[in-house]
């Protein structure tokens, strides 16, 4: 399976692995993004999706600053949360809802929007339907996001829903008060610039 590690900024990095579940009549790509991040005296996995085994290098760096918290962004990105918790005893955040197979053996504590989390990190409103709760990591001022925006060829898109207009985008626009420098998505090029973000408000959705 492949495996990459990339370090974003000062006590963050995202590692990437090839989805179990991916399909090539899927519309996004196989390798999907996970979050390490290093705030306020704590450490937390973002979406973790557990590496392979022959990832040494992804172990060892998060054997050597474990998760003292594991936060899912989305329902169906539960991924591996029970991993996580079973090898590093992490406490657990997410949604209070799953899809009917696919949920997890941990009690997650629930989060909101306007929550703030272990370390500092605050969670968001996206205006997707609450199927998602991005997180602003205040430290290294950088959003996080599950599924609202995907990068498709390495180009950043607002992710398609039937409430694009209506409440999709005034949501995404409300987070540009916020002073982030850099996104992360969790499909395509994982790591996008402000400037990025902004022009991919002014564009045309993406859809598969």
């Amino acid at each position: 399976m492949q495996a990459e590690l990339k370090d974003v900024a000062p006590g963050l990095s995202v590692w990437r692995v090839r989805h179990p579940a991916w399909q090539p009549d899927l519309d996004w790509e196989p390798l999907v993004t996970s979050t390490h991040v290093e705030s306020g005296g704590e450490t937390l996995a973002l979406d973790p999706l557990a590496p392979p085994a022959d990832a040494i290098e992804i172990w060892k760096r998060l054997d050597a600053r474990p998760p003292t918290a594991v936060v899912i962004l989305k329902p169906d990105h539960v991924r591996d949360v029970d991993v996580f918790v079973r090898r590093y005893g992490s406490r657990a955040f997410g949604p209070s809802l799953f899809w009917r197979h696919d949920i997890p053996e941990t009690e997650l504590e629930p989060i909101e929007p306007g929550d703030q989390l272990p370390g500092g990190l605050v969670a968001l409103y996206d205006g997707r339907g609450r199927n998602e709760t991005p997180l602003w990591l205040p430290e290294q001022r950088v959003i996080v996001f599950a599924d609202a925006l995907t990068a498709p060829g390495g180009e950043l898109r607002v992710w398609a829903t039937p409430w694009h207009e209506e409440r999709a985008l005034p949501a995404l626009r409300a987070l540009l008060e916020l002073p982030f420098e850099q996104v992360i998505v969790s499909h395509g090029d994982p790591v996008h610039s402000r400037a990025a973000y902004e022009h991919a408000l002014e564009g045309p959705p993406w859809s598969g």
